[in-house]
């Protein structure tokens, strides 16, 4: 399985309706766009192979580790013409 995202991809952290112990720390990201710096794969025994990432948020020297579930491409803004 391929890594959903790449280095360099502009991406949004998601906004999770339910958190989980492991997302209670995220809260004060959710909606923030970051750039993918890094991302490590792990493959736990007899399971499946996932991807964490790590993201600088905004422009800060900020990184945070998320998981592929916690985090979205960024969207672009499209115009409207008339």
């Amino acid at each position: 399985m391929a890594p959903k995202y790449k280095i360099g991809q502009k991406v949004t952290v998601a906004v999770l309706k339910r958190l989980s112990a492991r997302d209670s720390g995220l809260e004060q990201y959710a909606g923030q766009t970051g750039e993918v710096t890094n991302y490590h794969w792990v493959s736990p025994p007899m399971g499946e192979v996932f991807y964490v990432y790590t993201v600088r948020i905004g422009t800060s020297n900020k990184e945070v580790v998320l998981h592929e579930d916690e985090i979205e491409l960024m969207r672009r803004k499209t115009s409207s013409r008339r």
